[in-house]
């Protein structure tokens, strides 16, 4: 039964308290008519006895204590159906796009249901993002939750498009028409938000996709609205329409801004760094919603996105964001610097279930041991480069210069693919091989020798001996 009041005795930023008769649910939608007649949607914060606290959607201008405030009965819903993929909504999950309205199957509370652990099944598929840096070195596996930390003015939308027109299932007989890609973006601006439409339509990536929009203009608590609503929409196609859903949100630092202004106008108590001390709380009820669930086909794959603000690991939202997630792929502004597309740094990045979805039998060998013995040559490489800016190049032995040049060549060669190239599994590790090949077969000691004899280039590693005659 729905209520009405004319009783709001303040508005704060983005909220507005008003006064009860009796207690109203957590979560229940609302409605404020303004004066002139306009309708803003909102939804209960904070309830008692005596008083409300209503986020509200649309913003609180025009809004005042003539105002009244409606109280629907029920929480904030997501229309639910197989053809929202091709459409764009706003952050609230209205269509945006000139199309028709949506005509839902079914509708669900965007706060989701959980997700019982003894029905969980353990992720174990790979998913193939065409991005040699991800694929072979951090490889992203079906249900999992695998965040990008990135930093200000590093191009992680432009990784974000990459993954979302490239992404694909690779498993023989699979029909690729069954893989969607949710898209969610909180806060940006309209020039990013006209990047992102246009890649999707000159690719057409659209077609396979759902975008829920939500601009650095709109109000910030729709931001908090928006993730939700992408997620609900995933579990419906994974888990009733058995689709393998990837879902990328970004920024999620945007979307920490907007709870941070939200607890500021309840005047909360500040955690660190003045967040709400529930943000790590809130995070997680998010992130958790990605996996799979036994007896079902379809899985739910999420790729946060988050500008580390400073470049700063350890501030709240990143380290937060690393407890609840299974890794991070991690982007360098030196690698930026460079010119090197996408400038992924794979040494701090990691993949905790990458184990689990690759190895033996994949494709190449052991993918797991070729990728071991590329970390291992790239970090000693790594290492050595500190040691050349000290003693120079001549001073080291001809062992450690083939590693120096093994770290050149694996940023110029293997990192550095450019956005638009999509490389399958096979292509990726047929250039770590190549790769590897600069090596005497007896530097290889993470790699069994029956795929060493498969898969070594021999051509390579004599091209390379070749060249130090030359050179001497």
């Amino acid at each position: 039964m729905q209520k009405e009041y004319k009783t709001i005795t303040e508005i704060s930023g983005p909220l507005v308290f008003a006064e009860v008769d009796e207690p109203v649910g957590y979560d229940e939608m609302v409605e404020i008519e303004t004066p002139n007649g306009e309708t803003r949607r909102g939804q209960v914060l904070e309830s008692t006895s005596k008083f409300v606290a209503i986020q509200v959607f649309e913003g609180t201008s025009g809004i005042d204590k003539e105002s009244s405030v409606r109280f629907l009965g029920e929480t904030l819903q997501m229309p639910l159906t197989e053809d929202l993929l091709g459409r764009v909504l706003s952050g609230s999950g209205e269509p945006i796009d000139g199309g028709p309205e949506i005509e839902p199957d079914e509708e669900r509370p965007i706060v989701g249901a959980a997700i019982n652990p003894t029905a969980r099944e353990y992720p174990e598929e790979f998913i193939q993002t065409g991005v040699s840096s991800i694929d072979g070195m951090n490889t992203l596996v079906r249900g999992q939750k695998l965040p990008i930390f990135s930093g200000s003015g590093l191009p992680h939308n432009d990784l974000a498009l990459q993954i979302a027109r490239q992404a694909t299932v690779p498993e023989e007989g699979e029909d690729e028409s069954e893989f969607a890609v949710i898209f969610g973006a909180m806060g940006i601006t309209q020039e990013e938000a006209n990047e992102f439409m246009d890649d999707f339509e000159r690719t057409g990536a659209l077609e396979r996709s759902i975008v829920f929009m939500n601009l650095a203009d709109d109000p910030a608590v729709e931001r908090t609205v928006t993730p939700r609503m992408a997620l609900t929409t995933a579990e419906y196609l994974a888990f009733e329409e058995d689709y393998h859903v990837l879902v990328i949100l970004t920024d999620m630092t945007n979307y920490c801004e907007a709870l941070r202004e939200i607890g500021a106008a309840r005047e909360e108590v500040p955690g660190r760094r003045g967040y709400p001390g529930y943000m790590y709380t809130d995070l997680a009820q998010l992130y958790e919603r990605a996996g799979r669930i036994e007896g079902r086909d379809g899985s739910v794959t999420q790729i946060p996105i988050l500008t580390m603000p400073g470049d700063d690991e350890t501030h709240p939202i990143p380290d937060l964001t690393g407890y609840i997630t299974e890794g991070q792929v991690m982007m360098d502004r030196d690698l930026h610097s460079q010119g090197y597309e996408p400038p992924v740094n794979v040494l701090p990045s990691l993949s905790r279930l990458m184990d689990d979805g690759i190895g033996e039998g994949l494709t190449r060998g052991d993918h797991a041991d070729v990728k071991d013995q590329m970390f291992a040559a790239y970090a000693e490489g790594e290492d050595l480069r500190d040691l050349v800016n000290i003693v120079g190049r001549e001073a080291l032995s001809e062992r450690d210069n083939r590693y120096l040049d093994f770290a050149d060549r694996f940023e110029k060669e293997f990192i550095d693919q450019g956005f638009e190239t999509n490389r399958d599994i096979d292509e990726t590790l047929d250039l770590a091989w190549k790769l590897l090949s600069m090596f005497p077969k007896t530097e290889l000691n993470r790699i069994d020798e029956e795929a060493i004899e498969q898969y070594y280039h021999e051509d390579v590693s004599t091209d390379d001996e070749a060249e130090e005659v030359t050179a001497d």
